[in-house]
C-alpha cells in the first residue's frame, strides 16, 4: 500500500515535491493544523504527519491516528507533540535539529546587538522625526562577558560568532565536557557563577522539567546589575513577570525575546516596556532555514516510510539507510530471539541482558536492543514495536542491560539474550548466516543450528531413546507436517532439546498429548513474524 502523508502546516512546496517524487501520496492542507477538531476527524487514514509549530499533536490526535507511523517536525522544538503518547502507540517522532541552527544563532546575535545599541527604539524615534542622539547611549560587545546557558548545536554557533566579536564566554551546560569547553575556548562554570559575572546572557536549551523557569525570580536577582538577557530558544525558560519587574527597577538593563510562554503572544507583561525588544518567534524565519527544514523532514519521513531508515528521531535510535540495509537480517534475528524467550515465559520479567559478540558489536546496538525488547513483549502486547518497546519495558520495571565481547566462538558475530524472572533464567543465542537468514544456535546453553520458521514446536527432555519417535508419531496423528527437525543435547543422557519447523500451528490437544507422555519437561508451540 502506498504510504500517505498529511502536511497540516505551512511547509515549503519542496517538501511536497520530494514526497511525491519518492512515490508517497501527499495531502497538503496547511490550514488544518489550526483546527483541532478537523484534524481529529481527518488524521485516521495517514501513515505520516508533517508539521511545524502550529499543529498540536495531542494524545487525542494520536489515539485517532490508527495508521500513523511517523510524525515529522520541520524544525527543532517538539513541545507541540505529545511524544510520550506517540511512543506508547509506536509512532516515531522526528525533527530537523540542524536545519535552522545557523539562522537561530544569527537571530540571537542580532538581538544582542539590538539591545546593546537600542537599535529598534532609535529607529522608531528617528522615523518620528526626533533627532535624539544623546538618548540612545549604548554599550560595546567587545570585551564583554557573555554567559551562554546551553552549548548544543545553536549555542555552539553563538559561541563561535561571539568569539569573533571578541567577547569573553562563560558557559553553563551540565552535559558539556571539560575537553569540549577547552576546545571551544570557553570557560565552563556553575549557573550561579554565570549569573553573577555575565554582562549578556543568552539561552539555548530545550524546554524540559529541569530548564523550565531556569531564570526564575530568584535566579534573576543573582544576575549582575545592568545585565542584558536574550532568549531565542523556547518560551517558559524565563519568569516573564519577574523579568518585567526587574527591568522596571533597573537591575536588568535590557532584554530581547523571540519566544514566549504562551504563543501566539498577543499580551504579555513585557509588552510595552521600552527596555524590551520582542519578535514573533522569528528564530527560524529565514528563506534558507524554511527551505532547509522542509527538505530535510520530507527526506527523513520518506526514508523511514520506504526503507526503514530512522534519522533524527526523538524516541528511537537513528538508523541510516545504509545501516538499515546491512542490519535488517540482524534486526530480524534480534526480534526472533526476543519472541522465542517471550513465548516461553509466563512470569513477570525482572531483567534482560543482551550480549553482542564479535562483528555485531560494530552495529547500532540501540536499534538491536529495541528489536529484542519488542520481540519479548509482543506476546503480552501484540501492538508493541521497536518504538514503544523500551517505554513498555521501563513501565514494567524490567532492568535492561547490554554486554559487548570480542569474537569468542566459531561465528563472526552472534547475539545472546538472557532473561530472568523470580523463578528461572532462560537464554537463547542466534546469528545470521551468509545467506542472510537468521539461525538459532544455542538454547539453554545447548548448541543447536535451526532455521527460524513461522510455526515451530520447542521441547525439552532427558536424552533418552524414543523421543524422536514420540514426536513424529504424535504430530503425524495430529495432522502436523514437519518441515525441519533439529536436536541438541549437553551430554549423553543429559538435558536435550528439540526444535521443529512445522507447516501449521501445533494444535493445543497435540501439545497436551506430548505433555501427557511424561517424557518432556516443556512443550511449546511457537510462532514467529518472519516477513
Amino acid at each position: 500500500m502506498t504510504p500517505k502523508v498529511l502536511i497540516s502546516d505551512k511547509l515549503s512546496e519542496s517538501a511536497v515535491r520530494i514526497l511525491c517524487n519518492r512515490g508517497i501520496d501527499v495531502e497538503f492542507n496547511p490550514e488544518l493544523g489550526k483546527d483541532p477538531d478537523k484534524l481529529l476527524a481527518h488524521i485516521g487514514t495517514f501513515d505520516g504527519l508533517a508539521i511545524r509549530s502550529t499543529t498540536r499533536v495531542t494524545h487525542e490526535v494520536i489515539a485517532k491516528a490508527n495508521r500513523l507511523k511517523v510524525i515529522g517536525r520541520a524544525g527543532t522544538g517538539t513541545d507541540n507533540i505529545d511524544t510520550e503518547a506517540a511512543s506508547k502507540q509506536g509512532v516515531i517522532v522526528m525533527n530537523t535539529p540542524f536545519g535552522n541552527t545557523i539562522t537561530t544563532a544569527e537571530h540571537a546575535i542580532a538581538m544582542m546587538f539590538a539591545i546593546a545599541r537600542d537599535i529598534p527604539a532609535a529607529s522608531y524615534s528617528t522615523h518620528a522625526g526626533n533627532w535624539e542622539k544623546s538618548k540612545f547611549l549604548g554599550v560595546e560587545l567587545t570585551n564583554k562577558i557573555l554567559g551562554i546557558i546551553g552549548v548544543g548545536n545553536i549555542g555552539s554557533i553563538v559561541c563561535d560568532r561571539a568569539r569573533g566579536l571578541k567577547m569573553k564566554i562563560l558557559a553553563y551546560d551540565p552535559f558539556l565536557s571539560d575537553e569540549k569547553a577547552a576546545n571551544m575556548h570557553i570557560r565552563k562554570v556553575s549557573l550561579d557563577a554565570l549569573l553573577m559575572q555575565s554582562d549578556f546572557i543568552t539561552l539555548h536549551v530545550p524546554l524540559v522539567s529541569t530548564t523550565r523557569n531556569i531564570l526564575n525570580r530568584e535566579n534573576l536577582q543573582k544576575t549582575k546589575p545592568g545585565v542584558r538577557i536574550v532568549n531565542c530558544a523556547r518560551g517558559g525558560l524565563i519568569d516573564e513577570s519577574a523579568l518585567a519587574d526587574m527591568l522596571e527597577s533597573g537591575h536588568i538593563a535590557r532584554a530581547a525575546l523571540d519566544v514566549f510562554a504562551e504563543e501566539p503572544a498577543t499580551k504579555n507583561p513585557l509588552f510595552g516596556l521600552s527596555k524590551v525588544v520582542c519578535t514573533p518567534h522569528l528564530g527560524a524565519a529565514t528563506m534558507e532555514a524554511q527551505e532547509n527544514v522542509a527538505i530535510q523532514i520530507a527526506e527523513q519521513m520518506a526514508d523511514y516510510l520506504l526503507t526503514g531508515a530512522v534519522i533524527n528521531a526523538l524516541n528511537m535510535p537513528s538508523v541510516t539507510a545504509e545501516e538499515a540495509n546491512v542490519m535488517q537480517p540482524w534486526i530480524k534475528l534480534a526480534g526472533h530471539l526476543g519472541q522465542f524467550i517471550g513465548q516461553l515465559t509466563d512470569e513477570p520479567i525482572k531483567a534482560i541482558n543482551i550480549l553482542y559478540d564479535g562483528s555485531v558489536c560494530d552495529m547500532n546496538l540501540d536499534a538491536l536492543n529495541c528489536a529484542t525488547l519488542a520481540g519479548i513483549i509482543k506476546r503480552q502486547n501484540p501492538d508493541v514495536n521497536m518504538v514503544s518497546a523500551p517505554l513498555v519495558a521501563k513501565d514494567k520495571g524490567i532492568q535492561v542491560s547490554t554486554t559487548r565481547q570480542e569474537k569468542s566462538g566459531a561465528f563472526d558475530g552472534y547475539i545472546k539474550v538472557t532473561m530472568a524472572t523470580d523463578i528461572r533464567e532462560r537464554s537463547i543465542g542466534g546469528t545470521v548466516f551468509s545467506d542472510g537468514k537468521p539461525r538459532f544456535i544455542q538454547i539453554k546453553g545447548i548448541n543447536i543450528e535451526a532455521e527460524v520458521g513461522a510455526k515451530m514446536l520447542y521441547t525439552t527432555n532427558k536424552d533418552t531413546p524414543g523421543i524422536i519417535g514420540i514426536l513424529g508419531n504424535t504430530l503425524s496423528n495430529g495432522g502436523v507436517n514437519i518441515a525441519n527437525f533439529t536436536l541438541g543435547r549437553d551430554t549423553a543422557g543429559g538435558e536435550a532439546i528439540a526444535l521443529l519447523y512445522v507447516d501449521d500451528p501445533v494444535p493445543a490437544d497435540v501439545v497436551d498429548q506430548l505433555i501427557a507422555t511424561d517424557k518432556f519437561g516443556s512443550v511449546r508451540s511457537l510462532e514467529f513474524n518472519i516477513d
